[in-house]
């Protein structure tokens, strides 16, 4: 096994220590406690938005609804209309843990494409700032054949421990150098996970996220597939700000998909097991 080189930063200690018990962020009934956002709509023939963002809290199609998946709660999103649904409270130094799995309806423009979501946590400033539906934020992926994955929404900076495995695509490597990814950087915007951990299409995939300080680590089905450090946004004057804090966004992005268990709790440290490579 080879750890990962840890930066100096606020970040990994000898042993895992949560402050609190599990808290559910969905009551299983309604969207209590969560607000949508929508954006313009996708015109099927041409695959252009058309028209003006839906907003806040506004989905007459019920693209975000509780349902029963499974004889159990679950939120269902049915990825028809572009947009989020956000936590109203903003969260730091946890440990957040939800599972998924893909429904079967596909809807323009990604309709002949693979199916696809994503968790967006520290997501901060307002709806639509990132391609005109969701908050300045970072993602883990949720796509099909690509969970865990990094990306950058609406000018989010990190540095991952990354591989250049082609041109312009890099992919984590514990083992690597650190690359920065964000708008406008070198490494792009994306980061591909590594190794991949997620189950076939249908079945029920388990995703967590640890947050701690400026560090996070995605983890798919109990295996780690990213560690990403130095979470930060640009600042006014040119500086670059801590991004460490903020609400957790769902994305609904043109597949039927299903979430249940979402839940949280505090976090005092990342466990240090988190850090070694698969």
């Amino acid at each position: 096994m080879v750890f990962a080189v840890i930066p100096a930063c606020k970040t990994a200690q000898k042993a895992p220590d949560s402050t609190s018990e599990w808290k559910p962020l969905m009551n299983g009934k309604d969207l209590t406690g969560w607000d949508t956002y929508l954006g313009a709509v996708f015109d099927t023939l041409t695959d252009k938005q058309v028209g003006a963002p839906l907003g806040m809290n506004t989905d007459p199609r019920k693209t975000f609804s509780v349902v029963e998946e499974d004889k159990r709660p679950a939120l269902r999103i049915s990825g028809e209309h572009f947009g989020g649904i956000s936590t109203q409270d903003e969260f730091a130094d946890y440990h957040l843990r939800l599972a998924f799995k893909w429904g079967k309806l596909k809807w323009a423009p990604r309709k002949n494409a693979r199916r696809d979501s994503g968790l967006l946590y520290h997501a901060v400033g307002p709806h639509g700032a990132g391609y005109g539906f969701w908050m300045r934020s970072q993602e883990f992926q949720v796509q099909e054949g690509d969970c865990g994955d990094y990306w950058s929404i609406a000018e989010s900076i990190v540095d991952i421990p990354a591989t250049e495995v082609k041109a312009g695509e890099f992919r984590y490597d514990p083992a690597g150098r650190l690359q920065t990814f964000g708008e406008g950087k070198a490494s792009g915007k994306r980061c591909f996970k590594f190794p991949d951990a997620e189950k076939p299409s249908g079945e029920w995939n388990v995703l967590e996220v640890y947050c701690f300080g400026d560090t996070s680590v995605h983890v798919v089905n109990g295996k780690t597939v990213m560690t990403l450090f130095h979470s930060r946004q640009p600042g006014a004057d040119g500086k670059d700000l801590p991004l460490t804090k903020g609400k957790i966004q769902l994305q609904s992005e043109g597949a039927e998909i299903y979430y249940r268990d979402i839940e949280i709790r505090t976090i005092k440290r990342l466990p240090e097991t988190l850090l070694v490579k698969n």
